[in-house]
């Protein structure tokens, strides 16, 4: 890595470090530490989602027009406000508006930091630099939540105010970090601008989702949050507790499993992933976490002894991290890969937007039915999970040799050369 990528890499680490230290929490604080109810940490919740939701589709213009540095350290310091002001509200206005902060300021940060790293990789490094970015931001969260289990006394609100500030620090640090970064003089924003006049007239989301390819690859980023990410503590802890008799300390064991699966296998499947095409990868991952649903099926439906019961629960969890350890280098040099050179922060945008709507949309219904529907539950995001392999071969069809498997190329910059609707047209 170069001296750029190893400090957006740091700040990356540390801000999710200081993310690990609350969000396990911020049910139990608002609800219990602060008694302002379950109503109301339902609410800061989902408040914290919908400010996500409201940010990222102005965002992406923004990063293009002004470069991913200063929106990186405004949301950076939008969400180290919103941290601090959390850990010192105590009545029901001051929380929520806490959580839009928060939940504005870390989701805009994501297009900021993938932008940040495209700009400083090209097809040869692009692989590993988003798979360090998803190892590092695994670590950070899993140290920082250990870290802050140790902290956090639910009878002493100080505690919380405690954490609250660490984390506000954090993204301080990350945008201080940032301000010393050097981005290549060769991507300066005078010179990223549309080279056609469709992408002039057009531009903004319009652009983004009139890329057949691009379209396709959302969709299927969508089944892969939503199948995945939008169950761990919603659906799947409801389930396992439920059917699987699973005790609450060991929804956390099953986390940690999934945290250590990732952070020992990362850059050993990265050696497997990086030289294999990229649809092909995700249509892998389609079948593994068929198998972890199968797996946690038998848990819960299985009728076998409870220690089966939990081994088989907590082998789940390790079987989704190794298929997000295998997404990690395919998935998100993929959007940076379909974008013009223009649109990088737009493109990014989009898919964090996808993602943020998975997130929100899988609790509301996985979680109903992981508690109470449990056959069906298994039996629907096995089909979710088949479904991605599915959309990963059909997308695979609307890529180019090299957009499917990078490794064909030595030294290119794929996101300055590739313009998709020109490439699509010739295809046609």
């Amino acid at each position: 890595m170069g001296a750029a990528m190893r400090r957006i890499q740091t700040g990356n680490a540390l801000s999710a470090f200081g993310l690990g230290f609350t969000v396990p929490y911020l049910y139990v604080y608002v609800a219990q530490v602060r008694d302002l109810g379950a109503t109301t940490a339902g609410v800061v919740l989902a408040v914290f989602a919908m400010a996500a939701l409201v940010a990222l589709p102005f965002t992406g213009r923004v990063i293009d027009r002004r470069g991913p540095l200063p929106v990186l350290i405004g949301a950076a310091v939008l969400a180290s406000v919103g941290a601090a002001s959390m850990g010192l509200s105590a009545n029901v206005p001051t929380v929520v508006l806490s959580a839009a902060l928060l939940g504005a300021g870390t989701a805009v940060m994501q297009p900021a930091l993938a932008t940040m790293i495209v700009w400083c990789s090209d097809t040869s490094t692009r692989t590993r630099a988003f798979a360090m970015q998803f190892f590092l931001q695994n670590l950070g969260l899993g140290i920082g939540g250990l870290i802050g289990g140790h902290i956090v006394d639910e009878s002493r609100p100080g505690s919380f105010t405690l954490l609250f500030g660490i984390e506000a620090v954090m993204f301080l640090v990350l945008a201080g970090i940032v301000l010393t970064v050097r981005l290549p003089r060769s991507l300066a924003l005078q010179e990223a601008r549309p080279a056609n006049t469709e992408a002039k007239a057009r531009g903004g989301m319009r652009a983004v989702f009139g890329h057949r390819a691009m379209v396709q690859l959302c969709v299927l980023g969508f089944v892969l949050f939503f199948a995945c990410y939008g169950q761990f503590e919603s659906g799947l802890a409801a389930y396992g507790t439920e059917a699987a008799g699973i005790q609450p300390a060991t929804l956390g064991t099953a986390l940690a499993a999934n945290t250590a699966v990732i952070v020992v296998a990362q850059f050993v499947v990265l050696k497997f992933v990086e030289r294999r095409s990229r649809t092909r990868v995700i249509a892998a991952v389609g079948l593994i976490w068929t198998l972890a649903w199968i797996t946690a099926g038998y848990a819960g439906l299985g009728h076998g002894s409870q220690a089966m019961a939990t081994a088989a629960f907590i082998s789940a969890y390790g079987m989704f991290g190794l298929g997000e350890a295998m997404l990690s280098p395919t998935v998100a040099p993929l959007v940076a890969d379909l974008a013009p050179e223009a649109m990088v922060g737009q493109y990014n945008s989009a898919f964090a937007l996808v993602k943020q709507l998975a997130l929100a949309v899988g609790p509301a219904v996985g979680g109903p039915m992981g508690a109470a529907l449990h056959g069906p539950y298994i039996v629907t995001f096995v089909l979710f999970s088949l479904g991605i392999s599915v959309l990963a071969l059909r997308l695979g069809r609307q890529l180019t040799a090299v957009q499917d498997k990078p490794s064909l190329v030595s030294r290119s910059r794929v996101v300055a050369q590739h313009k998709p609707s020109e490439q699509l047209e010739a295809a046609a």
